[in-house]
Formats: C-alpha cells, sequence, structure tokens
C-alpha cells in the first residue's frame, strides 16, 4: 500500500478526474489510501435488478470485479441504497453474522480477505442506477475514523462526477451537431467580430477549397462581394447588427467569378467553441452559404403554385435566377426582351418583389439545403 496523500492534494486529483475521466483510477488508489482500506471502487448498480458494474477500482483482483457484475451483486448487502453522501458499513445493513453466512461473505468478500466495506452513494443523476463508492476494509471492520475520512472526500467526489456528466453531455450534443452540420450542402461558417474563422462544416471547407465565391485571407473570411465583405465587417463588429440582419431574415446575393449565383444568411452567435489546438475563441456569429439551385422541377412546381405563376412567367423566373438579366434571359429562352419583360413584371407584382437580386433570394428560400 502507498503512503497516504494529503487530503488538499487528493481533493485537487478528484476534480483533476472530473475534467479527465481517465484519472479516477489513481483517484480511487489515493482513497482508499486516505481512508485506511485495502480497496476501493467507484460502481453503478440498477436499484432494481441488483445488476453493478464497476468502473474505476484498486486493490482487488479484477476477476473478483467480473464475479461481481456477473453473479454477486444481487448478493450484496447494499440491497436497499442510502441517501445520497450517508455512508453505511455493513452492519449498518444487515445482520452482520447472517451476513458472514451468505453467498456474498462467503464466495466474494472473505477470498478477498475483506469482512467489511463502506458504501456511500455519490451521484443519483440517474435514479434507477445511482453511482457509488465503496471501501472494502480488509480484515478489521469499518470503524468511525475511517467514515470520517471518506466524509472528507464525498462531498468533492460528487461534483466530480457532476463535472464528467455535464463534459460528457456537452461533448455529445456537440458531437450530434457536428454530424447534422457536416451533412448539409450549405456551407457554414462560424466567425468571430473580425470575421476570422473558428469553424466550418465539410460543405463550408469545400467552398473555401475550391476559391471561388469565398476564401480566407489571413484567416478572415473574404467573399466574391466588395458590398458583401462591408455589411459582414460592420455586423460583426457589432453583435447587435447581426441580430438585426438575422430578424429581418436579411440574405445577402453572390455571385462568383464563374457565374454560379449564391446566397448568404446570418445568424448570431453566443458560444465558445473550442478547436483541435485547445485554444479558446469566440464565435460572434454564424455565416451560412448556399448555392441557388432550385433542384429539379419540383420546386418550381412548388414556386409557382405558391405565387400562381404560369408556365412562362415560372420559365422567366427560374432563368432570371440561374441564368442572369433580361438579355441573358431572353437568349437562353428564345423569346424576345420586351416579352421577357413583361412576363418579368408580371412575375414581380405576384411575387411582391422589385429587383432581380429579390429574385435570386426568393429562390433560394424555396431550395433544399439536404440536397445538392
Amino acid at each position: 500500500m502507498h503512503g497516504p496523500r494529503k487530503l488538499p492534494d487528493l481533493v485537487e486529483s478528484i476534480y483533476d478526474a472530473g475534467l479527465d475521466p481517465s484519472l479516477w483510477n489513481n483517484v480511487v488508489a489515493g482513497i482508499r489510501d486516505f481512508v485506511g482500506g485495502q480497496a476501493c471502487g467507484l460502481f453503478s448498480k440498477d436499484s432494481i435488478s441488483k445488476f453493478g458494474v464497476t468502473h474505476y477500482y484498486c486493490g482487488a483482483d479484477p476477476h473478483y470485479i467480473q464475479l461481481y457484475s456477473e453473479t454477486h451483486s444481487k448478493f450484496d448487502p447494499l440491497s436497499v441504497l442510502p441517501p445520497q453522501g450517508e455512508i453505511v458499513s455493513i452492519p449498518d445493513l444487515v445482520n452482520f453474522d447472517e451476513y458472514r453466512r451468505g453467498r456474498f461473505y462467503q464466495e466474494w468478500m472473505q477470498p478477498q480477505g475483506c469482512s467489511d466495506a463502506a458504501n456511500v452513494v455519490l451521484d443519483r443523476s440517474n435514479a434507477s442506477c445511482p453511482v457509488m463508492m465503496t471501501v472494502l476494509s480488509g480484515r478489521r471492520m469499518v470503524d468511525p475514523a475511517m467514515k470520517q475520512r471518506l466524509s472528507l472526500i464525498v462531498p468533492h467526489a460528487s461534483r466530480a462526477l457532476l463535472i464528467n456528466r455535464a463534459i460528457t453531455s456537452q461533448l455529445t450534443l456537440a458531437t450530434a451537431l457536428a454530424d447534422v452540420l457536416d451533412n448539409l450542402v450549405s456551407g457554414i461558417f462560424l466567425l468571430d467580430v473580425s470575421c476570422r474563422v473558428v469553424h466550418a462544416n465539410s460543405a463550408g471547407h469545400a467552398l473555401l477549397a475550391a476559391d471561388d465565391v469565398v476564401r480566407t485571407v489571413a484567416g478572415q473570411l473574404v467573399t466574391s462581394s466588395t458590398e458583401a465583405n462591408q455589411t459582414l465587417r460592420e455586423a460583426f463588429a457589432t453583435g447587435g447588427d447581426i441580430a438585426l440582419l438575422a430578424a429581418r431574415g436579411h440574405a445577402i446575393p453572390l455571385l462568383s467569378p464563374t457565374g454560379e449565383r449564391y446566397v448568404a444568411h446570418v445568424l448570431p452567435l453566443s458560444s465558445v467553441l473550442r478547436n483541435g489546438s485547445e485554444q479558446v475563441a469566440d464565435a460572434a456569429g454564424a455565416l451560412l452559404l448556399r448555392r441557388v439551385s432550385l433542384g429539379g422541377q419540383s420546386y418550381g412546381e412548388l414556386i409557382a403554385r405558391t405565387f400562381d405563376l404560369t408556365p412562362a412567367e415560372l420559365r422567366v423566373f427560374l432563368s432570371i435566377v440561374e441564368v442572369g438579366g433580361v438579355p441573358e434571359t431572353a437568349a437562353a429562352l428564345g423569346i424576345a426582351e420586351t416579352t421577357t419583360k413583361t412576363h418579368l413584371h408580371r412575375v414581380f407584382a405576384k411575387t411582391g418583389v422589385s429587383r432581380q437580386a429579390d429574385l435570386v433570394k426568393l429562390a433560394a428560400g424555396f431550395s433544399n439545403p439536404l440536397v445538392n
């Protein structure tokens, strides 16, 4: 047995394990030595089935740890769990003479050279399967001095487990959200107040790699539009403007040098992200960027039904969005520019917009971000 650790050092190590669960095995060894037991472990026990699983332990043979999970947890005298934080030994739970005649003592405790144990519930967050700590005392009984030393540890261990749970919950949520974002074809960029890229999803990285409609210069996101860049710089520098742009549903149309049309939206954020280098950076807002593509006839039909467009008007609408202005649309559709303008004015009247750029934004609202 190692020499007992000083309480301040042990408490510090407990909170270290709250941040890094891999340190718990070292912590339970320190608790065992501090309390004065033979073995120590953290385990969870189903309150109905009595099935127990040991998560971290020291001083016990792995064979007996396995036996406990497979068989002997159901014979454990700890059948009715005490209130959280209350330390109980075996004589507090059952008649000690009867216990010594039972299977748990005969087959599990005695072969390990143990007779008594101190048990305490540390975490009841999952009411059906609380997390507990046990210290096996060896041949001697658990005495008041051992319980007193263990009581000094219990509140810190409980808090450390809550920290573990909170971190795990956040990491699980973050991983799930990252998976969702990476499956979107819209580029998503989290930007700081200087429009530097804090994080980008897979589609965002692909857009940056294409070096077309967006790129990074010294870590700062730059679009193909000088006007859009100015709008973004001003909005992200003053977070309130981001919220205002988002509340108004403001969209920023972009045209790539290769002629593809994109639309960008901004979203205010209040979060802290941690990147792979473990440096913390503030994300002031998000920029969602997607190529304007109606994804086939079904989207055209949806737009036509929504605004009661005739087939001719719909063709002009789609061509304005995907091809360009009136001359380009007239050439693409093989109709006169005057006819194109007539249909376009009707489209404006039915959709309630007055500029071709607004049609691009409107069309983007009908595109599906989940498909190309």
